[in-house]
């Protein structure tokens, strides 16, 4: 077939322009004859410029623009002779150029004329089937489509990885060329540029098949001429397709050649291949395609397109470039499909944009013009007036449904026009419609829904068949006659014609569009009795719009869920029940609306719904039209949506949850594509309070069209606008419409592109908004002069409180909630908020801080002033100094890093010794780095009532110096300085290095400093000699109190206003060596005031020790030398012992060799009594031992001696038990852990316990216990007479002897005729038995002169019942026993309780924890009536009785008259148990202590709660002598408490009270805390776990002063608040006994005054401030008082809130508190691992 000639329809001259470059490569390849040929054609004078350059490169360059720009016929001839007289001409070329002059091929070029007759030929056929196809997709179009003026969203970069952000594929929201990349470009042009993949994006309905057919006619008719081949295939062709295909046969298959002419085929596939960027596919509808692209990965590096694939690798291969490399593709689908091409090179999204409010009046226009003016104008107002009709026609495919549902109910019979309400019910009416062009002439009285029920069941179920099997085109095979009939008329079906893989031509069916389908498909779900409740609900998943690449192939459907929802409506009932028509149907159907609603639910109440999802189920629950599912979706406090393409259904769906829950809610917008007709439906969230947009494509644009909304919201608080593309000129709006946004609070637009200009339009504005709190700017552009205009718009602000600018990395205003609405021009000298300013990094120098230190006036009181990180320099600095005086309030100002060096910081210690306010100069690393200012403020708030005198005048001042290197010059410039100091002043020079020569310089002048009281050296590089040039300071100033170095750790030098009583010398962690001990020795001579004197860890050993004792009778120390630490061996423990003989004055050493490694020697400074020796883990050798022993021999006064852990070797050991019984000076001797044998323990007992003098004697083994210790002991008694008294605990024993001579002797020769002396014995758990007891039965039975009889946790069985009752009675002189036994049957009860002594001496028994049966109880009340002269008694947590039986316990009790004494804890008795105690309470008249806690009392609640207790109470009368009472967990309540203050007035000699949990209100607890004011000698107050309150805190404030005795106050668990814990402050001021302090949970988090108050107790030793919540304030203040509780112990700060940086400070001042032993920091917000935290007296847990 031969190509006819014919015009080229497009204009020849851009032909030339385009293939410009070929032309000029072709030209400079030719001879001079071609070229003469083409110079014929040029006019002469042009002629003779081209021919005048000598490149034939540039001449060819010239002939081509001189053609590009002549007329069309000339440029044709041009191209002609080109072609006619070119040699070798590029295939391609040849072929435009062919294309272009339409004439045959000349015989002998480079193909013949039969291949571009082919090419022409295949191209002509091509284009009619591409028309073909266009026409019949455009049938039932409304408008023309233009694609010029049809609009895409277009990004070029490849989708991410990992999860998809289908709409935004970008790294994250911070990476602003991503989404920079996105703008909006015409359809048209997507096929300009070649040689890429483009992906179309678009929803159901957007119009993509369309589109893309419109792209082939515009090919078709010579659009796109650089495209001579263009390929429109569909995925739902090509799953008809199931056998491998080559793209040869792909190709063919859809578009054969004319006359299936083989030679055809072939020459235009060659050509393909050869020039793959002149073709292009089109590919639509891969969400159609039921299978997934392979990944490129899984394919070959090479493809063969010639060779059979299966259709997935395949497609694969061309979207990913396997072959045909620059050809150009274009793939449709939807959104979430889009990760499925992998991200190929060139690859490029983009998305439909749907129609605008003009687009969607427009196509209603349009599609009403035929139905009349007035129906036109109704519909097309009635489409735009409805928000949520409008809302959905932003989709033209739903836009053309929306038409047609309007132009079905305007045609209905009624004038009451009831539109849908969602987007189901819209299908409902078009179904409805469709099934009324069936009827139309058909008169029925049964509804379409009724008369066509079985074929709409029918078509239902293909459609889920379809949706299910991911089909969309059914075979004519598939779909019956009457079902193509029915689907045809009603044009619910429309026929396709489908190419099958064989190339033969069949018929298929599609629904009227994908949406249609899923709407039927919903039906089935919904009607068929086929369909379970599970079949439902798993088509009610929701659907995400994130995907990532490793998701396999979706079904293609979107919607499917959203109808089943929406046929759950409540609306849909009825249509529902006519399509199902059978009985019962409705209760079925409602039935099965409810599962679905069921189902969302369920969804609602997930916190794992991400933002897509959560889109979704608003969709869903708007179909439902369910308020209540509504309210459980919109309860969520925050909607946050990421990286989604928003339309207005999605808005209008989210508007419809968020109205439903009436709530607040946050709508956060991050990287989501919005169209801005969107934002019109944001004022119809009435409850929106916070709206958060945060992308890049969000610019001044989008900043427009939400300015013309924001005034709507009424109930919006806070706008975030960040991290988007906002300038000057979006400022500029967003600022003009602030002020009609009254309610706003929180503004954030930082990370945009403001400069100043726009960030002062915004400050301007701010000071008309009345409720605003805070404004973020930061990450914007701002420059200096920018942030001083910022300072000056904010000093004119009242309501702000502090502004915080760090370069252009933040900036934030704060505000107070002020009833100013507009600020400016105001006089603000009255108002008092205070401002804070920080402005770091803002390139503030010397030249601009006057203009800065003007604005700064504008503030009224600014307490804090930030000037970091710039570059004041000295000059700055000083100018800031003299703008002080201006800055009236200032609290605080950092001008920390702004290039300040030593001289800055000499001068700010000037100014710290001139200015009175400045009190505190923080500098480090030579000023270069930390420099901060601190002021008191409050001398300036009382100034008018302090006499100029007081004023300042006791201001505590303090210069800090860190991390640097003072030089000699600067020490003594800087010294000079502060001794100008009149305050109270301290020094801190922490963690630098200090030569010798800056130590001199400091010690020259420190004498002088008058109001030094600190000089702070912690962690200073110090040298041994320097750090002994710091110990001089003791002799040099008389002002010096403590001395304490520790090398580069904590060290300081304290000193008092007057001369120092005592001094404290500390100098450790350094290495001294001899001739360093010898100096410091010289330096300590002239100090006669010193008191202790530490050298732990100096590396002393032996040689140090020795020269240390040699000089230590030199040394005026009066209390204590300690040498810790200092490897000191056996011989340097035998130098300190030594020291006991050289030096008078000393009175102990204690010597550890051990892991502790401790030493200390201890004085006096008066006469001595005797000394004491400690030995502990010494392991003294037989030499050693001997050398011990002389140095005792030479000490006269040893009264006390200790030797523990020693290891004692047996050979030397008896030798040294020999030679301490000669000692006659011992007096105590105490041996633990020595590993002695129970035979030396005897053999020492005997020698050691001479009755020529009184000796205490203390062993303990791990070996003492059980049977082992009860024989020891029987044998010391029958060896030594002389015992008084025996003490055994666990693992230990000790035993006191008296001086008797007499008995001694007479012992020696008759000791059958002694009595052992001993009077008191006691066994506290010993882990022994009664079995045990044995040996002791007849030692004991001999000790008539026994008073004292005691036994802990004693096991108690018969022969314990049986030693008793053999021993007792022969205690003729026994006055107290104590039995705490355990186990007891009670048959042995009774034999103990008949066993008990009937003596007059017997006054005191304890049998607590006692389990006695009624009879045992019986037995005891009876014995204790048999024991008249009883004065002490104790049966506390005693058991085993019944209430009844109780009373004859008590009968018994009541009889002692003589009682001083009762215990009964947790005693049970009953009604009449209690009585009997009353009124035996009223004989007993001698009591002086009364213990009844938790008393159990088995009765009736009325007697409990009164006549019960208030009887008990009442025989409190008769007490005149009460010293001790407890009456704890009674619950009396305030009526009890009435009742027991009539009689504590009467109790002077009150020396404790317990009450704890009682039930005492403020009421009882005022009056109770008044009568205690009588009782002057009490010394313990337990209160706790009761109602007391803030008065019951004033009264006790006022009673403290009268109770100087009280030594334990007990008030945790009780209620005093914030004002009573104050007013305990003034009460605990006077206690100057107590030791024992509990605020356990006292309803007050603020703490710090009770804690300052703690510093007048001198005597306090434990404090409990736990469970109160308190913050670091309360560490702080407990920093700055704990070393002056020179006796405290334990400090309990439980479940506190207390940082790491609270801990830090308390663990700082601990090298201050030598005294205490723990301090409990658990539950409490603290890093344990924290450095500063190693202290091992800091506990964090239990364990």
């Amino acid at each position: 077939m031969r190509m006819e000639r014919m015009d080229w329809p497009g204009d020849v001259r851009t032909q030339v322009d385009r293939e410009g470059s070929e032309l000029v490569e072709l030209l400079c390849k030719q001879n001079s004859g071609v070229l003469d040929r083409i110079f014929a054609l040029v006019e002469p004078k042009t002629l003779d410029r081209i021919q005048s350059l000598i490149n034939n490169r540039d001449r060819a360059s010239a002939i081509v623009d001189y053609f590009r720009t002549s007329d069309r016929n000339l440029c044709t001839q041009f191209l002609t002779t080109v072609y006619q007289y070119s040699e070798n001409i590029p295939l391609l070329l040849e072929t435009t150029l062919v294309s272009i002059i339409g004439v045959g091929y000349t015989p002998g070029k480079s193909c013949s004329a039969l291949f571009l007759d082919h090419l022409q030929s295949y191209t002509d056929a091509l284009k009619s089937m591409l028309l073909q196809k266009h026409e019949s997709v455009a049938q039932t179009v409304v408008k023309d489509i233009r694609l010029d003026d049809t609009w895409v969203y277009l990004r070029h970069r490849n989708p991410p990885r990992g999860k998809d952000r289908t709409i935004q594929p970008q790294a994250s929201l911070d990476n602003h060329e991503a989404e920079e990349s996105e703008h909006k470009v015409s359809v048209e042009s997507l096929l300009k540029t070649t040689s890429r993949v483009v992906m179309l994006l678009g929803q159901a309905g957007s119009g993509k098949t369309l589109l893309v057919h419109c792209l082939g006619r515009s090919w078709a008719e010579g659009s796109f001429p650089s495209i001579p081949l263009l390929f429109l295939l569909e995925f739902r062709q090509l799953n008809l397709i199931s056998r491998d295909l080559s793209l040869k046969e792909l190709l063919f298959l859809y578009y054969p050649a004319c006359d299936d002419d083989e030679e055809q085929s072939d020459e235009v596939f060659e050509f393909i291949l050869s020039n793959p960027e002149k073709v292009c596919f089109i590919i639509d509808g891969y969400d159609e395609f039921r299978a997934k692209l392979t990944h490129p990965q899984k394919l070959k590096s090479s493809i063969d397109p010639s060779k059979p694939l299966p259709m997935t690798d395949l497609l694969s291969g061309l979207c990913n470039r396997k072959f045909l490399q620059g050809c150009t593709v274009l793939v449709t689908c939807r959104p979430r499909d889009v990760t499925d091409m992998f991200g190929s090179p060139g690859f490029i999204t983009c998305e439909l944009q749907g129609f605008d409010r003009l687009g969607v009046k427009e196509y209603a226009e349009h599609y009403f013009h035929k139905k009349g003016d007035e129906l036109k104008k109704k519909a097309v107002n009635l489409l735009m007036d409805n928000r949520h009709l409008l809302s959905m026609s932003h989709v033209p495919g739903l836009c053309h449904i929306c038409c047609v549902c309007m132009d079905h109910l305007f045609s209905s019979d009624g004038t009451d026009l009831q539109l849908p309400s969602s987007l189901t019910q819209i299908y409902m009416q078009i179904l409805l419609a469709y099934l009324k062009r069936i009827d139309e002439g058909v008169v029925s009285g049964m509804s379409p829904l009724q008369r066509h029920r079985t074929k709409i069941a029918e078509m239902s179920q293909l459609a889920l068949k379809g949706l299910d099997e991911s089909s969309i085109v059914f075979m004519d095979t598939n779909v019956s006659p009457e079902l193509q009939d029915f689907g045809v008329k009603s044009r619910i079906l429309s026929r396709v014609k489908l190419t099958r893989e064989d190339g033969s031509s069949g018929c298929g069916f599609t629904f009227m569009h994908l949406t249609m389908q899923e709407f039927l498909a919903a039906l089935h779900l919904m009607t068929s009795q086929s369909i379970t409740e599970s079949q439902l609900k798993k088509k009610l998943n929701l659907k995400t719009r994130w995907t990532t690449k490793i998701d396999p192939k979706t079904v293609f459907t979107d919607s499917l869920h959203l109808y089943v929802c929406g046929l759950a409506a409540e609306a849909c009932t009825s249509s529902l029940v006519q399509l199902k028509g059978a009985e019962g149907t409705r209760a079925w159907i409602q039935k099965r609306q409810s599962t679905v609603r069921n189902v969302l639910l369920g969804f609602s109440g997930s916190t794992s719904q991400t933002g897509p999802k959560i889109v979704e189920l608003c969709r869903c629950a708007h179909e439902t039209q369910d308020a209540k599912l509504a309210r459980a979706i919109g309860s969520r406090p925050q909607f946050e949506l990421r990286n989604i393409r928003l339309n207005a259904v999605d808005m209008d769906s989210l508007a419809f949850v968020t109205a439903a829950a009436d709530q607040n809610v946050c709508l956060d917008f991050g990287g989501c594509s919005i169209d801005l007709d969107c934002l019109e439906i944001l004022p119809s969230f009435k409850n929106v309070d916070h709206l958060i947009f945060r992308s890049r494509k969000y610019d001044d644009k989008f900043a427009e069209a939400l300015c013309g909304i924001l005034c709507k919201l009424q109930a919006l608080r806070q706008l975030n606008f960040i991290s988007g593309g906002l300038t000057d000129v979006g400022a500029a709006n967003l600022a003009r419409v602030l002020k009609d946004c009254p309610h706003i609070t929180h503004l954030n637009v930082s990370d945009n592109s403001l400069k100043d200009e726009g960030i002062r339009e915004i400050a301007e504005k701010l000071s008309r908004l009345p409720n605003i709190s805070s404004v973020l700017m930061g990450k914007n552009s701002i420059s200096t002069d920018g942030i001083l205009t910022l300072i000056e718009k904010m000093a004119a602000c009242s309501s702000v409180q502090e502004v915080r600018v760090e370069g252009n990395k933040e900036i934030s205003l704060f505000f107070s909630q002020s009833l100013d609405t507009v600020c400016e021009n105001t006089d603000l000298s009255n108002t008092g908020e205070p401002n804070n300013v920080t402005l770091k990094q803002c390139n503030i120098n010397v030249s601009n801080v006057i203009s800065l230190c003007n604005k700064l006036r504008g503030f009224s009181h600014i307490t804090l002033l930030d000037l970091s990180n710039n570059s004041l320099g000295n000059k700055g600095l000083k100018k800031i100094l003299d703008f002080l005086p201006k800055l009236g309030m200032i609290q605080e100002i950092n001008v920390s890093e702004n290039a300040v060096d030593m001289d800055g910081v000499v001068m700010l210690a000037s100014a710290l010794c001139n200015q009175k306010n400045l009190r505190r100069v923080d500098a480090s690393e030579d000023g270069m780095k930390k420099l901060v200012l601190r002021f008191d403020t409050s001398r300036r708030h009382n100034s008018r009532q302090l006499t100029p005198n007081v004023t300042g005048i006791h201001l505590h001042k303090k210069l800090s110096l860190t991390h640097s290197d003072i030089k000699p010059v600067y020490m003594t410039k800087l010294c000079k300085q502060l001794v100008k100091c009149e305050n109270l002043l301290d020094i801190e020079f922490s963690h630098l290095k200090l030569s010798n020569e800056s130590v001199e310089k400091l010690m020259l002048i420190l004498p002088e400093m008058s109001s030094l009281q600190l000089l702070n050296l912690s962690h200073v590089d110090l040298s041994t000699n320097g750090a002994l040039l710091l110990v001089k300071s003791l002799a040099d100033c008389h002002r010096v109190t403590a001395v304490e170095l520790r090398h580069q750790a904590e060290a300081f030098i304290k000193f008092v206003p007057e001369k120092a009583e005592a001094a404290i010398c500390k100098l450790t962690e350094y290495k001294l060596c001899k001739s360093n001990v010898e100096k410091l020795s010289r330096i300590l001579e002239n100090c006669p005031h010193l008191s202790e004197l530490d050298l732990s860890h100096n590396l002393l050993r032996d040689e140090g020790v020795k020269c240390f004792v040699d000089c230590l009778p030199k040394l005026k120390i009066s209390s204590s030398v300690s040498l810790n630490g200092n490897r000191i061996t056996q011989v340097g423990a035998l130098h300190l012992v030594n020291s006991m003989n050289t030096c008078e004055k000393v009175v102990a050493v204690e010597v550890s060799l051990g892991v502790e490694d401790q030493s200390l020697i201890k004085f006096v400074q008066e006469h001595v009594n005797g000394k004491t020796l400690r030995l502990r883990e010494c392991s003294f050798e037989v030499t050693h031992l001997k050398k011990l022993v002389e140095i005792l021999n030479r000490c006269p006064r040893l009264l006390t001696l200790e030797l523990s852990s020693n290891s004692l070797h047996s050979q030397g050991l008896f030798s040294l038990l020999d030679s301490l019984v000669e000692l006659s000076t011992i007096q105590t001797v105490k041996l633990g852990n020595n590993g002695l044998s129970s035979e030396q323990i005897e053999y020492f007992v005997k020698q050691f316990s001479s009755c020529h003098q009184h000796r205490d004697i203390r062993i303990e083994e791990p070996w003492l216990t059980g049977n082992a210790v009860v024989n020891l002991i029987a044998k010391c008694l029958t060896l030594q007479p002389c015992i008084k008294e025996i003490r055994v605990s666990r693992a230990s024993i000790n035993i006191i002897t008296e001086a008797n001579s007499s008995l001694s002797s007479t012992f020696v020769t008759h000791p059958e005729r002694i009595s052992p002396a001993l009077q008191s014995i006691s066994f506290d758990d010993c882990d022994f038995e009664g079995q045990h007891l044995t040996p002791l039965t007849l030692p004991i039975q001999k000790c008539h002169a026994l008073q004292d009889l005691r036994f802990f946790q004693l096991k108690v069985d018969r022969k314990c019942a049986d030693f008793f009752s053999a021993v007792i009675p022969f205690l003729q002189n026994l006055r107290s026993l104590t039995l705490d036994l355990k186990g007891a049957a009670e048959d042995e009860v009774e034999t103990l309780a008949e066993a008990l002594p009937d003596t007059t001496a017997f006054e005191s028994l304890s049998l607590s924890q006692l389990v006695l049966s009624d009879r045992g109880a019986a037995v005891l009340g009876r014995a204790l009536q048999s024991v008249p002269n009883l004065k002490s008694i104790n049966l506390s947590r005693c058991s085993g009785w019944t209430a009844a039986r109780g009373c004859d316990l008590v009968r018994g009790l009541v009889q002692c008259v003589l009682l001083t004494e009762i215990r009964l804890d947790s005693v049970v008795l009953d009604e009449e148990g209690v009585t009997i105690l009353a009124q035996g309470f009223s004989r007993l008249t001698s009591l002086r202590r009364l213990s009844l806690n938790n008393i159990k009392v088995v009765t009736s609640e009325t007697f409990v709660n009164g006549t019960g207790i208030l009887c008990l109470l009442a025989s409190f009368k008769g007490f005149r002598q009460m010293e001790e009472i407890e009456l704890e967990s009674w619950r009396m309540g305030d009526s009890g408490t009435y009742e027991l203050m009539k009689y504590v007035p009467s109790w002077t000699e009150l020396v404790k009270l317990s009450l704890s949990d009682n039930n005492v209100t403020d009421q009882a607890g005022e009056k109770l805390l008044s009568a205690l004011s009588h009782c002057r000698v009490l010394q313990k107050l337990q209160l706790s776990k009761n109602q007391l309150g803030q008065a019951s805190a004033a009264k006790l404030t006022q009673v403290l002063p009268l109770l100087p005795q009280l030594s334990e106050l007990n008030l945790s668990e009780n209620q005093f608040g914030p004002q009573g814990s104050l007013a305990l402050c003034d009460g605990l001021m006077s206690t100057k006994a107590l030791k024992i302090l509990h605020l356990t949970s006292i309803g007050s988090s603020d703490l710090v005054g009770v804690a300052s108050s703690l510093k007048h107790c001198t005597s306090i030793e434990d404090i409990s401030l736990s469970w109160n919540g308190c913050s670091d304030n309360l560490a702080q203040t407990l920093a700055e008082i704990l070393p002056l509780c020179t006796k405290l112990k334990r400090l309990d700060l439980e479940a506190n809130n207390i940082s790491t940086a609270g801990a830090t400070v308390i663990a700082k001042c601990l090298p201050s508190c030598p005294s205490i032993e723990v301090i409990r920091l658990w539950r409490n917000p603290i890093t344990k691992d924290d450095e500063n935290l190693k202290d091992q007296r800091l506990n964090f847990s239990s364990v």
